[in-house]
């Protein structure tokens, strides 16, 4: 069953899914694939600006004391989407 279901997601005949292996429509993400795949798109110009773009709009922003719950839940979901491409950049950068 999860062959059949595997093999209507990837373009490959056969896919060995690790913990490492992500699949998502009809593509197959490699961890390490997408760690230097993030690295290289982060170190053009203008990927280095788009990264200080986003760390300028989610850690750089303050909240009032009366923001609400959901804007506060939002905001976080903001610095944990960007703190994970961040952990993605460097691990990909340690190889």
């Amino acid at each position: 069953m999860f062959q059949k279901l595997l093999n209507k997601f990837s373009k490959a005949t056969s896919v060995d899914v690790s913990k490492d292996t992500y699949i998502y429509q009809t593509y197959v993400f490699e961890q390490k694939d997408m760690e230097r795949l993030f690295v290289r798109l982060f170190s053009t110009d203008e990927g280095k600006k788009a990264l200080a773009y986003l760390q300028y709009i989610t850690f750089q922003r303050v909240l009032t004391s009366e923001v609400s719950n959901e804007n506060l839940r939002y905001m976080e979901g903001q610095r944990a989407l960007l703190a994970s491409i961040l952990r993605i950049i460097d691990r990909g950068r340690k190889g």
